[in-house]
């Protein structure tokens, strides 16, 4: 399918590469590219092809750098209420997508940015990322999971000084309080990405699936309903054709040969 604001390339490795591309407007989003984004992630969902999706920005300076301002100045209540819950719709697809999203934060990951790059699944920024919740500026909140996502990944004290200030931190800080996994330098960002897109690739297919379904499922419970969920889902691995070749090939020495069955 082709997009009016992405560029999507599906890799012979079992790798796609999404692009969200308005450089000129700093790769802004708008409701095309939150469209668009649904659209894409539908279609690579059921893609059987495709195991692992790198989410990136085009140009050298941002990820993405926000909302599109001119589309929230006429927001009313309602248009607002449904503004937020169609951007939260979409990421909650990219996060509960079934497959590893990494994000390659490639430059300004602010606002809606930083919400998109928070419902990936891992997170890899160029030592030029900047990373923050601006929207306080605006006279508004975070309204893609902001104020969700933040503090589960980085704790209720740094998540509520970063909301209500407003400050960017730069790719080191966001690395030392949890915010994203790893930090490169800027022409190492993508190869870095598909390297560890290869990495999973190499590893249980459903496994995959249903360590990332545990985690998500488990941060929204108590410790105990998310431990039965594990169990539940140790032992749907416990029935697939994989967990035999993988206890297989571990006792025989060998490299696994998974078929995601």
């Amino acid at each position: 399918m082709a997009y009016e604001t992405l560029i999507v390339e599906k890799r012979e490795d079992r790798i796609a590469v999404v692009t969200i591309n308005r450089p000129k407007v700093l790769n802004a989003l708008n409701a095309t590219v939150i469209d668009e984004l649904e659209k894409c992630f539908k279609e690579l969902q059921a893609d059987p092809d495709v195991g692992v999706v790198i989410l990136t920005g085009a140009g050298e300076k941002a990820f993405v750098a926000g909302a599109d301002i001119t589309g929230l100045v006429e927001l009313d209540p309602l248009d607002g209420k449904r503004f937020a819950e169609k951007g939260q719709a979409v990421f909650n697809l990219i996060e509960n997508l079934g497959k590893p999203v990494i994000a390659a934060i490639n430059g300004y990951a602010l606002g809606g940015g930083c919400e998109l790059a928070m419902a990936c699944t891992i997170r890899i920024a160029s030592e030029k990322a900047k990373l923050g919740q601006p929207e306080v500026n605006l006279g508004i909140i975070p309204g893609y999971g902001g104020t969700q996502r933040l503090p589960r990944l980085v704790g209720k004290g740094r998540a509520m000084e970063l909301i209500l200030t407003g400050r960017m931190v730069d790719a080191q800080e966001a690395y030392q309080m949890g915010l994203v996994n790893k930090v490169v330098p800027p022409d190492k960002l993508l190869d870095e990405a598909i390297e560890m897109a290869k990495t999973i690739l190499s590893k249980g297919p459903l496994a995959v699936k249903f360590a990332m379904e545990a985690v998500n499922r488990g941060l929204e419970v108590s410790l105990e309903d998310g431990l039965k969920i594990e169990a539940d889902l140790f032992g749907m691995c416990c029935a697939t054709e994989d967990k035999v070749e993988g206890t297989k090939a571990f006792l025989e020495k060998r490299k696994p040969n998974f078929q995601g069955k």
